[in-house]
């Protein structure tokens, strides 16, 4: 594939991510999420949308820099796997935690995910410092949404 299909391939897939995962939020928010205990520091519901599908964009350029490198290469290879292993993670939060309405198992989700964004930021930096660089918003975001997580469990 060339590289020029890659970046929008790379883009599209990790916002198709955010896509299907908004199918398990959709009707949960208003008849779950909202009645649950949540913490003080909890952000307001319209601030998850821009800021996944901004988390989103920079994943797909991230993962597009290594992509790019040729996926023959073991290293490239290695990195856009467990890139990809976490994208899966991303996912499988949302049935989780808004499908079942399991902050418990949102919880165990979700600490598994950080971990394989340390890792992919740490495959990604020898290849490509911009898409480790790339990935820091994501790495904060979720660090935030693991406290979150953490405390609505506790709460509930």
């Amino acid at each position: 594939m060339k590289n020029f299909i890659k970046l929008p391939a790379s883009i599209i897939g990790c916002e198709l991510v955010g896509i299907m995962g908004s199918i398990f939020t959709r009707d949960t928010i208003p008849t779950w999420y909202v009645y649950i205990n949540k913490p003080v520091f909890s952000p307001p519901n319209w601030i998850f949308g821009p800021v996944w599908t901004t988390l989103y964009c920079l994943m797909g350029i991230s993962f597009y820099l290594i992509w790019s490198q040729g996926w023959h290469k073991k290293a490239v290879k290695n990195a856009g796997q467990t890139f990809l292993a976490q994208l899966a993670l991303n996912f499988l939060w949302t049935p989780l935690f808004f499908g079942l309405k399991s902050p418990l198992l949102g919880l165990i989700t979700i600490i598994a995910l950080w971990i394989l964004i340390v890792l992919t930021m740490k495959k990604f930096y020898p290849l490509s410092k911009t898409a480790f660089y790339l990935l820091i918003p994501y790495l904060l975001w979720v660090s935030f949404a693991t406290i979150l997580n953490g405390a609505i469990w506790w709460l509930n």
